[in-house]
């Protein structure tokens, strides 16, 4: 075995590892853990629903502590503007020149909190920074830290008072996971928790330890651009695809940026599964989470119970899988 290999095989254990550590602060969120770490593989980045209370903010800051990296969260809300998020100008009386003053865009992991809450003019800023990864000020490109990985929320409940995302903007995102409400055993064990002196604002007391760092995360992100996947596991990506397309339940369909995405991330997910290769399980695997906001039921079958999931679903049991 290669120095290379090692490597290799050394990050891809410290990132497997990060569930188990990640669960001494967050519990029963596996799901939504392993789409973070598969964004920062992919360079993606992770649109997570859900009602509030599901320990979105506990787990982006254990992820970040157990990874050695940056982060930083944003509320936002319809007064924000883009300079809240990206950073702006400052005039600095002393030098008598004006200084640029990072946002907190400028860090590792973002959390977006409730992303459908600010107008559009804030949610493009924020696209510039995950599409390119720099913001622009006054006309000067500023590179962003890598990795960077945004984590953006929001609730699926309440939608007063909200700007939605408009389809481009929903695209750009790798993975959307929806965090249900944990199961009774779990929530018992959250509470549990908490009576035995559990602080979320102190995740070193919890035994919290980095497991993993951006070493791991840049042999990971080498050893997946080597994954092998055969001409007829394309074709398969392409024919699911494809199929949303012709569906009679959707109005919009799954663009060919949606095929590489889905591409990209089950070639993580099979590297994370210990193999270097990929095959039709692992496309089955994350079709759901890489899809299901890339396609739009048409209203008629939104009013019949009709869901993207179980048009997903529909696809997944039709598209012929080859052997």
């Amino acid at each position: 075995m290669t120095t290379t290999e090692v490597t290799a095989e050394q990050a891809r254990q410290a990132l497997v590892a990060l569930r188990t550590e990640i669960g001494k602060a967050v519990v029963g969120q596996d799901t939504a853990v392993t789409a973070l770490v598969l964004a920062l593989l992919c360079r993606g980045h992770v649109l997570l629903e859900g009602v509030p209370g599901t320990a979105k903010t506990l787990m982006v800051r254990a992820l970040s502590m157990a990874m050695r990296l940056n982060t930083k969260r944003v509320q936002f809300t319809p007064d924000l503007m883009p300079g809240d998020v990206t950073g702006s100008l400052v005039y600095d009386a002393k030098t008598s020149e004006f200084e640029f003053r990072p946002g907190p865009v400028f860090t590792n992991i973002l959390l977006a909190d409730e992303i459908n809450r600010t107008p559009p003019k804030t949610q493009a800023a924020l696209l510039e920074a995950m599409e390119e990864r720099q913001v622009t000020v006054d006309g000067e490109p500023r590179k962003l830290p890598a990795p960077f990985v945004v984590a953006a929320t929001q609730n699926p409940v309440e939608y007063e008072g909200t700007y939605p995302l408009p389809e481009a903007q929903l695209d750009r995102f790798l993975l959307k996971v929806t965090l249900d409400i944990p199961p009774r055993d779990a929530e018992i064990a959250v509470l549990a928790r908490h009576a035995q002196g559990f602080d979320p604002r102190d995740l070193a007391a919890a035994g919290l330890r980095p497991v993993a760092g951006p070493e791991d995360l840049e042999a990971g992100q080498h050893a997946v651009r080597r994954v092998a996947v055969r001409d007829d596991v394309l074709a398969y990506v392409v024919d699911l695809c494809r199929a949303t397309r012709q569906s009679p339940s959707l109005q919009l369909g799954v663009s060919p940026r949606g095929a590489t995405a889905l591409l990209a991330v089950s070639r993580a997910w099979a590297w994370l599964s210990g193999r270097d290769y990929v095959i039709p399980d692992d496309v089955k695997a994350m079709a759901r989470p890489c899809l299901r906001h890339r396609v739009q039921v048409r209203p008629e079958a939104e009013l019949e119970g009709v869901s993207a999931d179980a048009v997903l679903e529909s696809v997944l049991a039709t598209v012929p899988v080859p052997r």
